[in-house]
């Protein structure tokens, strides 16, 4: 039952072009953020979600290279199900020893326009339970007065990746977890001048 992860800078191509920033600095609003999963199981389907601590990203649309940090706290993850989550969280997650969940971008592939929508690629590394993966999410983008809106859809193979399979002998589970993920991004210099600071 894992993360994910991750997604987000197509936002950076779209302000670009919108703004003419050579890599101007994306904020992704963790309370306009959802971090969706679902796991296939014998007897019914997992839904979950996670929480999203932090993200920003920065991307030059010459090179198509891009920088920052999404981290998912790890400790976060909710189906519904207390006793579940707490195994996931301690026993396949180990979140106390890993407590975050990063995908650091280096590399945005296809074009963002400024108004309408846009399908891209994000190339990065995903770090979970103290490795690093390198990843590809396809990420669809609405771009409109300055927001971004974003929706990425992956799977990530959590065994592949080193993770336990939580399967029991009489509840089987998948070794694959699908993530769903929406999210919203605006310019750091925007968002500081919507929300100034209180004196």
């Amino acid at each position: 039952m894992k993360i994910a992860r991750m997604l987000l800078p197509f936002f950076a191509a779209a302000l670009v072009a919108a703004a003419g920033d050579p890599a101007p600095e994306l904020r992704i609003d963790p309370a306009l953020t959802k971090v969706e999963f679902t796991l296939a199981a014998t007897a019914h389907t997992v839904h979950g979600s996670f929480v999203l601590k932090r993200g920003s990203i920065r991307f030059d649309p010459d090179t198509g290279q891009a920088s920052g940090e999404i981290a998912v706290d790890a400790a976060s993850g909710s189906s519904g199900n207390s006793t579940r989550d707490g195994r996931m969280a301690q026993s396949i997650l180990e979140a106390p020893r890993f407590p975050e969940i990063v995908f650091r971008p280096d590399r945005v592939h296809g074009k963002v326009a400024p108004q309408g929508a846009s399908q891209v690629e994000l190339h990065g590394i995903f770090a979970i339970h103290g490795d690093e993966h390198e990843i590809v999410v396809p990420v669809q983008v609405e771009a409109s007065g300055g927001q971004y809106t974003a929706t990425a859809h992956f799977l990530i193979p959590y065994v592949q990746w080193g993770m336990k399979n939580p399967s029991t002998l009489f509840l089987r589970v998948g070794d694959k977890v699908d993530i769903a993920i929406q999210t919203v991004a605006r310019p750091a210099v925007a968002s500081t001048q919507a929300n100034p600071p209180k004196p």
